[in-house]
């Protein structure tokens, strides 16, 4: 099974432009990958990291049988996928070895990470940003923008954590939710809260992309169906500030009376499903979810202020 996570296209695209690694020791190497290659000092940071201590495998070279041929894909810049592997390491996997044990992120942690150089973009003016396939892989995708997105020029009314967030480590979350779901299934509780509410590919028309908080919904994408509604509840809630929070229950605490099936403020239906996730990580993984939400902050602000070094690829 194969959960996407989908945006609308931004008005304006951001030019991708793929060079050469500047270092000398890769600079003979191609992006595109055979079926065997010289290791390099990446490959051994990736292995004392990922493969060795978790059994995670975190692919950055371009291989055919990884990626989507449905969708025009590119290979992943060198050092824009290192950035992306500590960012994975720092923010998610060791934040849930911190909340939730070692044991707990090598026993449910994907197996596989694929990274893309580009987003999937579809016809609808949507492009995805993740999938995550039958509770193994995460494929990453906008990798080559990851620069542009740290620096705050690939969409200026995000700041760095913002744009972090939604383009890369919210999406992880959410998409580690849907493997989570996979292996046991959230409670059937969650579905009847918002039942008859869902509108499928119709989520950002409107007036669906302009009321979803209203209509009961922490995101547009989250009116697509029950699975992505529980992972955006999910990931939204541990990647945003308490403050954020209570500024999107303010703006859902009214009704959308265009739904006559409504009887309750878009406040209060998020709300019962935010207490449905709260004891579905609990009392299934052991998780606390304000625990994993300071947590997720914390290491973030230490991302934003400098504090971790991004390109260090040094073993000891």
């Amino acid at each position: 099974m194969k959960k996407n996570i989908l945006y609308l296209l931004p008005f304006v695209l951001m030019g991708l432009v793929l060079t050469s690694c500047s270092k000398d020791e890769i600079k003979s190497e191609s992006v595109i990958t055979a079926d065997s290659y010289k290791q390099n000092q990446f490959d051994k940071w990736l292995e004392a990291n990922f493969r060795n201590p978790y059994n995670i495998d975190f692919k950055y070279r371009y291989e055919e049988i990884e990626s989507d041929m449905d969708y025009y894909t590119v290979p992943a810049e060198f050092w824009q996928s290192v950035k992306m592997a500590h960012l994975v390491k720092y923010l998610c996997v060791e934040t849930y070895n911190e909340v939730a044990g070692i044991e707990f992120t090598r026993a449910h942690f994907p197996k596989m990470f694929f990274l893309d150089g580009t987003w999937h973009f579809r016809n609808n003016g949507t492009y995805e940003l993740g999938t995550a396939e039958g509770g193994k892989k995460i494929c990453l995708m906008g990798i080559n923008y990851l620069d542009q997105v740290l620096d705050g020029s690939y969409n200026p009314r995000f700041g760095l954590a913002d744009g972090l967030n939604f383009y890369y480590i919210k999406t992880i979350h959410h998409e580690f939710t849907h493997i989570l779901n996979q292996t046991q299934d959230f409670p059937t509780s969650f579905r009847e809260v918002t039942p008859s509410s869902y509108v499928s590919d119709s989520q950002f028309s409107e007036p669906y992309v302009s009321v979803y908080l209203q209509r009961g919904f922490i995101t547009a994408y989250a009116q697509t169906n029950y699975n992505e509604d529980f992972a955006e509840m999910m990931s939204m809630y541990v990647t945003n500030t308490p403050e954020w929070w209570e500024a999107q229950m303010q703006a859902a605490d009214t009704m959308y009376e265009a739904d006559q099936d409504q009887i309750q403020t878009g406040r209060a239906l998020i709300e019962q499903k935010l207490d449905i996730v709260r004891a579905y990580m609990s009392d299934t993984w052991g998780v606390d979810l304000d625990e994993l939400r300071d947590c997720v902050l914390r290491r973030q602000g230490n991302v934003t202020s400098g504090l971790v070094d991004l390109t260090d690829i040094t073993v000891d």
